[in-house]
């Protein structure tokens, strides 16, 4: 669910850096998640495709490409405007979130 691969090249193995990457990421994710869940709740589709598209660097930069892919699809849902598979994408996207968080807070543990 996680590679940290790319994030070790980027950061030449420094686990400091990797520890403060993961740390911005744990602490941005789920108030973007939060932002989206808002945007759903007013159908303000706009906003929800811009915070999806905002979250898809950083989760390709932690390597959840699962999240990356799921965001994409929210991305092209609100353009094609298919709002019944919104929910559906944003459910998934929040649950794989949720799980690989959890895993990045076990990787900082291990970090030293």
């Amino acid at each position: 669910m996680v590679d940290l691969r790319f994030l070790g090249k980027f950061t030449k193995g420094d686990s400091k850096k990797m520890k403060r990457y993961i740390s911005l990421y744990i602490d941005v994710a789920p108030k973007t998640f939060e932002e989206m869940q808002r945007n759903l709740e007013n159908e303000d589709w706009e906003q929800l495709r811009i915070n999806a598209h905002s979250l898809k660097p950083q989760s390709d930069f932690m390597g959840i490409s699962a999240l990356k892919n799921t965001l994409v699809k929210i991305e092209e849902a609100v353009k094609e405007e298919k709002f019944d598979d919104i929910n559906k994408y944003f459910t998934l996207a929040k649950s794989i979130s949720i799980d690989s968080t959890n895993s990045l807070k076990n990787i900082l543990i291990e970090l030293k």
